[in-house]
């Protein structure tokens, strides 16, 4: 689609936005203090965004009970791989661009916190085995080495109203789920098929 007012400078932005405003520029920390490391222990979902060897980003869910992500020190963060699809995006994206950005939820929460930071994929014993869930140990971890950590207020989530329902998709998400990835692989496989596989998987292979 071709649009015909664009805004392409940074100045054309700001003629309709205005500056922040100055505690909203200074709340970023370089370090993580007694609040960060909090909400850390109560998240159990982030968002990692990372950027591939052509600019293109993406980013990826990661999910456990509270607590999964472990702050090792002030300015460094470890979160384990759990068995998934196998595409590794992140993971491949930091070899090549090692710089990423984590958003933290907590549900029922209506703020979030944001870090970035340098990350690296790390296999230490000591690191893994403390993430060990079901008898399970990662094969390795993501270490971020935090450049920034900051809260982001909770107007979008508000606007959202996220956490007022649990229903979701009305308990179909499977179902749903395997439809829109049949649509995809039509001559592979067909949406029962599909189905079958996500319930298996998810029963077999949370860790």
């Amino acid at each position: 689609m071709e649009f015909t007012d664009t805004i392409t400078t940074v100045d054309q932005l700001r003629e309709l936005l205005a500056p922040p405003s100055e505690f909203v520029t200074e709340k970023e920390s370089d370090t993580l203090d007694d609040h960060s490391r909090d909400f850390i222990g109560r998240s159990p979902f982030v968002l990692i965004a990372s950027t591939d060897a052509e600019g293109r980003v993406d980013i990826s869910p990661k999910g456990d009970p509270p607590g999964f992500v472990r702050v090792l020190d002030d300015t460094t963060i470890a979160i384990p791989d759990r068995p998934g699809n196998h595409r590794a995006d992140t993971f491949e994206n930091v070899l090549r661009h090692p710089f990423v950005s984590v958003i933290f939820l907590v549900p029922g929460t209506k703020f979030t916190l944001r870090i970035r930071g340098r990350a690296s994929i790390v296999r230490d014993a000591w690191l893994r085995e403390s993430m060990t869930v079901g008898g399970r140990t990662p094969e390795f971890a993501l270490a971020i080495d935090l450049t920034t950590a900051f809260f982001h207020c909770g107007k979008c989530i508000i606007r959202s109203e996220l956490w007022s329902s649990a229903d979701g998709l009305g308990g179909r998400d499977e179902r749903l789920l395997a439809e829109a990835m049949a649509s995809q692989l039509a001559d592979i496989v067909t949406t029962d098929e599909m189905h079958e596989i996500i319930l298996d998987d998810e029963a077999k292979r949370l860790y």
